[in-house]
């Protein structure tokens, strides 16, 4: 048995993995991809990487301002300088600086995951309790994983899909509601290499899209690399274009079609012709109907908690705050007279 196991470990999860482990509890994550980060994802492919997930970071309020100071020191981020415009009816320019990663933004992930006890490539499939405490069934192990708390860090309708069973046994109808009233928008990401004679290449950093039908972003990926071998490029859609193909067995053709609207509407005709180009697709990519409280947690024997971006807030800076809160609120549980310390890294 362990004190505390997290299922998940996007930057929710491990966030409060790392403040519960500081604290002195036993921590276990499982996490059924094989790496870190959930949305702030990666991709390596032709001797370079994309980053398909989360592109940047923009620092708001303090917490998240200390924590890309710290991540600055420890280069682990660099400032992504240039222009980055919005496009609606009128071009406005940002010159407002976003913090990126050299080697990815999963770097992010990997700098938080230092330290813990994390299983990957392990999908848990059933979540009971008994014996005052929680019991979880893994995909491919027979021997179960005990622990007296349990942290659920993953989307809420993946978190729905393993807590419905105990509706009326364990958990009460308000917490189950609470959990299906959360839904997403998804999102389709297009990774795209083009040779090194593609001319003239742009100015800007990145576009965003506003009120188009079928793009939400354009990023020119490559300038966060060092000596980049080509340009790279990684372009999102719009939540109604991903939610129309989300279920498109072949998404190619969707990622092609993405490419030839992205040409025309910046105005550089060979961005529809790349040398390759990969496609992934996000079920769920940002919360749509959020909860208004930073975390979700149930009236049982034993402290169960739900944390991640759709508590409280949205993107990075939601999913730490909701990974910080959710820390706290097994401790006031498993150790009521004590307060956590602040979160250092």
């Amino acid at each position: 048995m362990t004190d505390v196991v997290i299922i998940g470990a996007g930057m929710a999860g491990l966030v409060c993995a790392q403040q519960l482990t500081q604290a002195g509890y036993s921590v276990l994550v499982v996490e059924k991809s094989r790496g870190f980060g959930g949305r702030v994802a990666t991709r390596r492919l032709h001797d370079t990487c994309a980053d398909h997930g989360a592109c940047y970071l923009k620092p708001k309020g303090k917490l998240m301002t200390q924590f890309v100071e710290l991540l600055v020191q420890r280069n682990v981020l660099q400032v992504w300088n240039g222009t980055f415009m919005e496009k609606t009816q009128n071009i406005v320019s940002s010159m407002q600086p976003r913090y990126v990663s050299l080697n990815g933004m999963s770097s992010i992930a990997k700098f938080l995951a230092q330290g813990l006890d994390v299983i990957l490539e392990q999908r848990v499939i059933e979540v009971n309790f008994d014996d005052n405490q929680w019991r979880l069934t893994l995909e491919s192990t027979t021997a179960p994983i005990t622990a007296k708390a349990l942290i659920i860090a993953i989307p809420a309708p993946q978190a729905l899909t393993l807590l419905e069973p105990l509706e009326g046994s364990i958990l009460n109808s308000t917490f189950i509601n609470k959990l299906r009233s959360v839904e997403f928008f998804p999102s389709i990401t297009v990774m795209a290499g083009y040779p090194g004679t593609s001319t003239p290449l742009p100015q800007w950093k990145a576009i965003t899209f506003e009120n188009d039908n079928i793009l939400g972003w354009i990023g020119f990926d490559s300038t966060k690399r060092l000596n980049p071998s080509q340009p790279v490029f990684v372009v999102q859609s719009s939540a109604d274009f991903a939610a129309q193909n989300l279920e498109t067995q072949d998404l190619q053709p969707v990622g092609q079609q993405m490419l030839r609207t992205v040409a025309n509407s910046v105005g550089f005709d060979w961005l529809a012709s790349p040398d390759w180009l990969q496609v992934h697709r996000w079920r769920y990519a940002f919360p749509s109907t959020p909860l208004q409280e930073t975390f979700l947690t149930a009236e049982t024997l034993q402290p169960l908690v739900c944390c991640g971006d759709w508590c409280g807030g949205n993107l990075i800076s939601g999913a730490v705050d909701s990974g910080l809160s959710a820390a706290r609120a097994v401790n006031s549980q498993l150790r009521p007279n004590t307060i956590l310390k602040d979160w250092k890294l």
